[in-house]
């Protein structure tokens, strides 16, 4: 870990909010160096000075007054007016029954996948989580799923490439068990979640980022595909491609 890396994880250190894994990096990370356990000190000592100091301030008792008086005065509304209002009203609920509620409440739902996505990343950071089953070989992992799950996920080897697999495991999203293949890129996991779906039409690669983490979003074949990874946005979209085009390969041979 650099000490780039470290500051900015050293507010959610003191805070408390690091998973295990996070925190012993940082941790050790600290322990060899005097800059950063020099800035750790610094920012607790600094927490602590705000905790002591009352931060709280008490208006004159005329200022309410000043602000209203300087406000303009608010106009009586006429009867048209009114009607228009009403109007306007009912027309916005004609769109939200022609679907417009329906496409913000996918976008929501979304969200809410995507932020258990990225807290099963999370989950699999610590100690002991991370695999069920291990190994570097395809031909290993892959059946492993078979009966525990209604699809086995694709797993692809693609240490040729700079992304070596790590193994597999089960895990929650959305309250259904999906599968798990992990990947390591240098000293960075990736985290590729597969689950099925009802619908065969190809979606293109999409990235945000969650948490600090990059997830690239993808659907192909009948299957819903989640890359997790705190590496860059750029080598997480190199992990997917490679990861498509070798998967598109089997399939086509």
């Amino acid at each position: 870990m650099t000490c780039d890396e470290a500051k900015l994880l050293l507010h959610a250190l003191i805070d408390g909010e690091l998973d295990a894994g996070h925190t012993s990096e940082v941790e050790a990370h600290i322990a060899a160096c005097p800059a950063c356990a020099a800035e750790l000190a610094a920012q607790r000592e600094m927490k602590h000075v705000l905790a002591d100091t009352d931060l709280r301030y008490t208006a004159p008792a005329n200022l309410r007054a000043r602000i209203e008086a300087s406000l303009p005065q608010p106009r009586q509304q006429s009867r048209r007016a009114v009607l228009r209002g009403f109007a306007m009203g009912s027309a916005v609920s004609a769109l939200a029954a022609t679907g417009l509620v329906a496409i913000v409440l996918r976008q929501d739902d979304q969200q809410r996948i995507l932020s258990e996505v990225v807290s099963a990343h999370l989950r699999s950071l610590q100690a002991g989580h991370l695999t069920d089953v291990v190994s570097t070989d395809q031909h290993t992992v892959k059946p492993w799923f078979n009966g525990k799950l209604d699809v086995a996920p694709p797993v692809i080897d693609l240490t040729a490439q700079g992304f070596t697999l790590v193994g597999g495991r089960l895990d929650y999203i959305d309250a259904r068990a999906i599968g798990a293949v992990i990947y390591r890129r240098r000293q960075h996991i990736i985290n590729l979640f597969v689950s099925q779906t009802a619908s065969a039409e190809h979606r293109p690669p999409k990235t945000q980022t969650m948490q600090g983490f990059n997830c690239r979003r993808w659907g192909d074949r009948g299957l819903n595909f989640w890359a997790v990874s705190d590496i860059g946005a750029d080598e997480l979209a190199e992990f997917v491609d490679k990861f498509e085009r070798a998967m598109k390969a089997n399939v086509e041979g």
